[in-house]
């Protein structure tokens, strides 16, 4: 942990973690870019996109904030035995299941208001379930291991984890939706 919280300090140790992030956030643009034509093709999916990968950043954070709270704390272990660390990537896990259906809907019933939906209601249901807890799987991934990062590397998990966790979860969310749409689209 840092013994002063400095704006110098904080600037310093998160400076070279912004930077990469923001390099992150660009390959993410530039696969979104990739997509382009199906997007246009599919409206439903261009109305998913945000919502999945915001979805996606937000189940990580809530899970970074857990686990930065248990850290301080001194209750978090990083063993797998560890019931704070498992039950709440199992939490996070379950509850992507309950909520990117309801993703799904929402981006499908907004299309259909607007008279652009090409893809069943199913379709789009199965494609957010699937894209989603494959998200929440990595999410969980991801924040468990820039946690333990920050542990090793002694930096303060409330300021890396989480701009970590929303970034890379853009990339992923991209990434994994458009797998998902080859799938089944």
């Amino acid at each position: 942990m840092p013994t002063a919280w400095t704006v110098r300090a904080i600037t310093r140790a998160m400076f070279p973690i912004l930077v990469l992030l923001t390099l992150v956030e660009v390959g993410s643009g530039l696969v979104l870019n990739r997509f382009e034509a199906q997007l246009l093709r599919y409206p439903t999916l261009l109305a998913l996109v945000p919502v999945m990968i915001g979805t996606a950043g937000n189940l990580g954070s809530i899970l970074a904030a857990r686990l930065s709270t248990a850290f301080h704390l001194g209750t978090l272990s990083f063993d797998i035995r560890d019931d704070t660390l498992t039950g709440n990537a199992l939490a996070t896990i379950a509850l992507s299941v309950s909520i990117f259906p309801i993703v799904g809907i929402g981006a499908w019933s907004l299309t259909a208001l607007t008279g652009m939906t090409r893809l069943e209601l199913w379709r789009v249901v199965i494609i957010a379930l699937l894209a989603g807890v494959c998200l929440a799987v990595l999410a969980t991934c991801v924040t468990v291991i820039t946690t333990y990062l920050a542990y090793q590397l002694e930096l303060d998990p409330d300021d890396v984890v989480l701009p970590a966790v929303t970034n890379i979860c853009d990339v992923l969310g991209v990434i994994v939706l458009f797998l998902v749409v080859q799938i089944l689209v």
